[in-house]
C-alpha cells in the first residue's frame, strides 16, 4: 500500500527527492513519516508530517531535508539536500491512522525501502 521510490547514488552535497505512493488508503487521514536504516543499526525516524502538515525532523537532517504531502495525489515526499555520506541508508515511508503521530511512531503501514547512497 506504500511504495517508496527515488533513491539512488549521489555525490556529497547532492540532492535526491524520495516519493511515497500510497494506495488503498486516503492519505488525508494519515500522518506520514520517513525512516532510514543502516545495516546493524536501529531504524531511525528522520521526518514526519501530521495531517495538519506540521513537520518534525531529527537533528541529523534538520535544515537539509524537507517532508511534504499531496493529499490529492495520495503522495508523500522527502526532499533531501546537502547530502552527506552518513545519510547513506535504506529509506522507508510509513503511515499512521493517528494524524498527530510523532517521529517515534508507532506507524501502521510501511513501504518497502529505497536505497540512498552518498559517496564520492
Amino acid at each position: 500500500q506504500l511504495q517508496a521510490s527515488g533513491g539512488g547514488s549521489v555525490q556529497p552535497g547532492g540532492s535526491l527527492r524520495l516519493s511515497c505512493e500510497v494506495s488503498g488508503l486516503s492519505l488525508r487521514y494519515y500522518a506520514i513519516a520517513w525512516y532510514r536504516q543502516v545495516p546493524g543499526k536501529e531504524r531511525e525516524g528522520v521526518a514526519c508530517i501530521s495531517g495538519a502538515s506540521t513537520t518534525d525532523y531529527s537533528d541529523s537532517v534538520k535544515g537539509r531535508f524537507a517532508i511534504s504531502r499531496d493529499n490529492a495525489k495520495n503522495m508523500g515526499y522527502l526532499q533531501m539536500n546537502s547530502l552527506k555520506p552518513e545519510d547513506t541508508a535504506v529509506y522507508y515511508c510509513a503511515a499512521s491512522a493517528l494524524l498527530t503521530t510523532a517521529r517515534s511512531g508507532p506507524y501502521d503501514y510501511w513501504g518497502q525501502g529505497t536505497q540512498v547512497t552518498v559517496s564520492s
